[in-house]
């Protein structure tokens, strides 16, 4: 089915999404361009905009603002955009508004990537993520600003240019997601989310000699606080965040190889991964692997299927009966990098007002991502018991290792030990930690394996070992631990 997102500003605090087109009265086919409505893009305005903007001085700025994004961009709009402003009360009144929880499916999926651990419900964890943080948003061709005190207007220059981007993105190009997957969709945001960062900045540089521009306030909520200080989850803000940090120097690639025809042209055929954003020489021949997860588990174990919900972003979340094919969720580089630097295996500073390179989501732990899938199990006789299997492929049997010695890590700093006697490649974290459980990781090649159960003794039953699935000495190296415990705690918590 179709979902509809919204087209947000991100910039070191707010989020994102997108929506399906809407359809307003046109503007004239034959006007010049940099000409829109009774404004162009060289007006000077007379009013001083310190002391907030009325309803006719917004429309201005509005006006003013899409005919200097039409020269920027080389490309006219074709109807007008609406511009409304809400309060952040009635914003939040209206995120409100969805009722119910997250799905099996989503819960375990984030629980599985240790970004939500199994107390928290993953749609609270968003919508924590996104009320404290949003300053405007695209949707059905308009645009809302979402403002502090609505009888004291203040315009965020960048947001609203971000903004209008989107507009024009979805007048010529259409906004909607091909993509059903986490990955997918944080790729397609790239390209968008890019454009919508790279023509705020070409428009900054007209500014002064140019352009008079108005002063760029600032809202209050950009402050140079660091990202761990802030209250929501920072795991789910730094995936979130990925399109927003290396979408735009994905687009200046873009740029630099073949102009804004290259841009027009990435539309068509959008990056697959956010490895193509990580990594823009891989856009576009290098696609993301098929990666397969065969069933393996027993009677009392079953894998969610697709008819149960959905695990990516904004899908649906309901539990029904399921009578499709397991339903599966690629995480991608991306998340990777977010999941190891929130659980304190890469270290690497991430402050508000940090240069960009401080959001390189690049790491040598990740880098390598080749395709993940991972498949959510629910036992049969207690529907809350819940587990996982994560396939994960990678370029070189170096960078699997890599990875899994990352994992490995990641597992020791949330407090799990090996559990010995359950073979190799067993780590159980102690009932009561965040994300208590037993994992198994295991690899072959350029293959990780990682499974999650309750308990020890879940682990098979969620996905039994092969034979030809021992990790190779290489690889067993790699995942040897720091340290052992000789017990196998098999009670379900």
């Amino acid at each position: 089915m179709s979902r509809l997102r919204l087209f947000a500003v991100l910039a070191l605090v707010v989020l994102s999404g997108c929506a399906l087109p809407g359809s307003q009265s046109g503007f004239d086919t034959d006007r010049d361009l940099g000409h829109v409505g009774d404004y162009a893009h060289d007006d000077t305005f007379a009013f001083d905009a310190d002391d907030g903007l009325s309803e006719t001085q917004l429309e201005a700025v509005k006006y003013r603002s899409m005919a200097r994004i039409e020269v920027v961009r080389g490309l006219k709009y074709d109807r007008d955009v609406s511009l409304e402003i809400v309060s952040r009360a009635e914003y939040r009144d209206q995120q409100a508004g969805g009722t119910g929880n997250a799905s099996t499916f989503r819960n375990e999926l984030w629980r599985g990537a240790f970004v939500v651990d199994g107390e928290t419900d993953v749609k609270r964890a968003f919508d924590d993520l996104y009320d404290d943080s949003v300053q405007g948003y695209y949707v059905n061709n308009r645009i809302v600003i979402v403002a502090d005190d609505t009888d004291d207007v203040r315009i965020n220059r960048q947001t609203l240019v971000h903004e209008l981007t989107h507009a024009l993105q979805d007048q010529h190009f259409g906004i909607r997601r091909e993509s059903e997957t986490i990955d997918g969709v944080r790729a397609e945001n790239g390209l968008l989310e890019g454009e919508a960062g790279y023509v705020p900045q070409q428009y900054d540089r007209r500014c002064g000699d140019e352009w008079q521009c108005l002063p760029d306030y600032q809202p209050p909520t950009s402050s140079g606080e660091a990202l761990t200080e802030r209250p929501f989850n920072v795991g789910l803000f730094l995936s979130i965040y990925a399109p927003y940090a290396e979408g735009p120097p994905f687009v200046t690639d873009l740029y630099e190889r073949g102009g804004w025809d290259a841009i027009d042209r990435a539309h068509d055929e959008p990056p697959r991964s956010t490895a193509q954003l990580i990594h823009p020489d891989r856009y576009p021949d290098t696609r993301p692997a098929d990666v397969t997860i065969s069933d393996r588990s027993s009677d009392d174990w079953r894998p969610i299927t697709d008819g149960e919900g959905s695990g990516s972003d904004g899908g649906d979340d309901s539990d029904g009966t399921g009578n499709g094919e397991p339903r599966t969720e690629t995480i991608g580089e991306a998340t990777l990098f977010a999941t190891l630097w929130a659980n304190g295996v890469i270290d690497r500073p991430l402050t508000a007002g940090a240069t960009d390179d401080s959001y390189n989501y690049s790491h040598p732990a990740t880098e390598g991502w080749a395709g993940d899938s991972i498949q959510v199990y629910r036992n049969a006789d207690e529907p809350t018991w819940t587990g996982h299997v994560w396939r994960l492929e990678w370029d070189r049997p170096a960078d699997a290792t890599e990875f899994a010695d990352a994992y490995r890590r990641l597992l020791e700093t949330r407090g799990a030990e090996r559990v010995k006697s359950a073979g190799d490649g067993v780590y159980r974290i102690p009932d009561g930690e965040p994300f208590a459980g037993a994992y198994r990781v295991s690899g072959t090649g350029t293959t990780v394996e990682i499974v999650g159960a309750p308990a020890v003794d879940d682990l098979a039953a969620i996905h039994a070992t092969e034979p030809e699935s021992t990790p190779s000495p290489e690889t067993a190296a790699a995942l040897e631990p720091a340290s052992t415990v000789d017990s196998a705690a098999t009670a379900a918590p």
